[in-house]
């Protein structure tokens, strides 16, 4: 009655291949993701720990000992070497994942490498020097930020307790200095270079730290030490520093209202009264000539507002003006505007030329300029972004520390292309990376509650 199916051998040997094919094929699919997110793991991991050498080599070779041992090259070295690990970490990637800000950023700097050599604001040799300089600084935040490291616990309490012995070591400098500013120049050249050690340490410290009401006031501690090298740049971020740490201490402090708004006000007064001599002696007193190596300062301020005005919108171009390639490879610039007899801005005395960093944005006109205030409200609304996502207060406010300081040091001082700049960058750039791993987190968290 019923006809049973008869099944020859090459039958049940073909569905044999097909059920070998099919756990084959679902084999190495699995083995593939599996793989994948383990070279993913495994990138992290080696970058992770080839950036947290460099940053421990930058810190101490790039501003611990940068002017003790007169290693100046060492900044320009560490920068190499980042973009090394930046190279290999994209290529790497599984669609080399550039930075769009990176990118963008060396779109506008090939602009003016053009640019400059087609007007002749310098040498060839003089404008690539140049190019370099001034990119370091955006190549430190960037490659950072895009790398995001993620360093181990042990990691950080080594850095931690680095920058404690550090301290320990640098505050009988501070001790002695401090009645005598001859010491710091014959410890480390100048006492705005100990004013540096200490800002760079008390940073590390606390985005190491646990942010704890004990570590804030050892930040706070570590920080005044500073306050020995005499330099009224810091006394105005000491101040800024302490009120921001004590007062924007919860996330619900961070709106703008009356109460916010008059300790703000009382910040920025604090901060004009303690700064006011040398504000005074850098912008009034130096215009008047009586002091020859600050009248150069004045005089490039000055200037720079009419070289904004004949170049416009792009400036006068790469190492013309105000920058220690401007220096090296004298700019026509000089002459140009009557100011190569200047005391310190002669081409044989030209060690004033690069004494302060705003002048120099004369280089990249009203154009260079926005573009250089549009990169700061990028930076600090990225932050901000990042702090309304997760609550986490301490990573914002160190951005707008770091921030304040460099644009309070740039007023006298090319902080933003040099050492400095470049290690705060540095260091500005893993906050930001902090700031992106912990929102990431924060999604995975959310999406997984969502799936629940």
């Amino acid at each position: 009655m019923f006809k049973a199916k008869i099944i020859t051998l090459r039958e049940i040997a073909y569905l044999c291949i097909i059920n070998i094919k099919q756990r084959a094929i679902k084999g190495a699919i699995s083995r593939y993701f599996h793989t994948k997110a383990e070279r993913e793991i495994m990138l992290q991991d080696t970058t992770s720990r080839l950036l947290y050498i460099l940053f421990f080599v930058t810190l101490l070779f790039g501003i611990l000992l940068y002017n003790i041992i007169r290693f100046k090259g060492a900044d320009e070295l560490c920068a190499l070497l980042l973009l090394v690990i930046y190279i290999y970490h994209v290529f790497n990637t599984k669609d080399w994942d550039f930075s769009k800000g990176f990118l963008t950023t060396l779109a506008l700097f090939l602009f003016y490498l053009i640019y400059s050599i087609t007007i002749q604001s310098n040498s060839t040799k003089g404008i690539l020097f140049d190019l370099i300089i001034q990119l370091k600084p955006y190549l430190a935040f960037f490659t950072m930020y895009q790398m995001a490291p993620i360093f181990s616990q042990r990691q950080k309490t080594i850095l931690k307790q680095t920058c404690i012995l550090a301290w320990w070591i640098l505050l009988p400098i501070g001790l002695l200095g401090f009645p005598d500013e001859g010491f710091f120049r014959k410890v480390m050249e100048h006492p705005t270079n100990f004013a540096t050690c200490i800002m760079s340490l008390s940073m590390v410290y606390l985005l190491f730290s646990n942010y704890t009401q004990k570590e804030k006031i050892a930040f706070i501690l570590m920080l005044a030490i500073g306050l020995a090298s005499g330099r009224s740049k810091f006394y105005g971020f000491f101040v800024l520093a302490t009120a921001l740490i004590f007062y924007l201490n919860k996330p619900e402090r961070l709106k703008l209202n009356f109460k916010t708004a008059s300790v703000l006000c009382v910040v920025l007064v604090g901060m004009f009264v303690v700064a006011y001599d040398k504000l005074q002696l850098y912008f009034i007193t130096a215009a008047t000539g009586e002091e020859e190596d600050l009248k150069a300062r004045a005089v490039l301020y000055m200037t720079s507002f009419d070289i904004f005005k004949d170049y416009m919108p792009f400036g006068s171009g790469l190492a013309s003006f105000g920058t220690h390639a401007s220096a090296v490879f004298y700019s026509k610039t000089y002459e140009e505007y009557g100011i190569d007899t200047v005391w310190g801005l002669s081409k044989q005395m030209s060690s004033f030329i690069a004494d302060t960093y705003y002048p120099s944005l004369a280089q990249f006109g009203v154009f260079g300029a926005c573009c250089f205030i549009f990169f700061w409200i990028y930076i600090i609304v990225k932050s901000y972004k990042y702090f309304k996502k997760g609550q986490d207060i301490q990573y914002f406010l160190l951005t707008i520390l770091i921030t304040c300081y460099l644009a309070i040091e740039n007023v006298a001082e090319a902080s933003f292309t040099s050492n400095k700049g470049f290690f705060m960058m540095m260091l500005l750039g893993l906050i930001l990376g902090v700031q992106n791993n912990k929102s990431k987190e924060i999604e995975n968290k959310n999406n997984i509650k969502i799936h629940e």
